[in-house]
């Protein structure tokens, strides 16, 4: 497995749904690669991090925002997802 194979795998391994072969493949590349070693590690730090900043669940934010700042955010969600 080379290095760009273990980063498109990452997200499967940790979700537990790399299949066998590809899960010890990508264990052996790990047990050898300090540069995806690190990655790895770096990878779930992220994950976390993301997981913690929206662990507060549907805040609806503050309630002195602009409606118009909001309608603006969201066109502005809108048009990038139609890109």
């Amino acid at each position: 497995m080379t290095c760009r194979e273990f980063a498109d795998f990452i997200a499967d391994f940790l979700d537990g749904a790399l299949p066998e072969p590809e899960r010890l493949a990508f264990e052996r590349h790990l047990g050898k690669c300090a540069n995806c070693t690190r990655y790895l590690e770096s990878y779930r730090a992220s994950v976390a991090l993301g997981k913690r900043a929206f662990a507060d669940g549907d805040d609806a934010g503050p309630i002195d925002v602009p409606q118009e700042l909001v309608d603006a955010i969201l066109r502005a969600r809108r048009t990038s997802a139609s890109d």
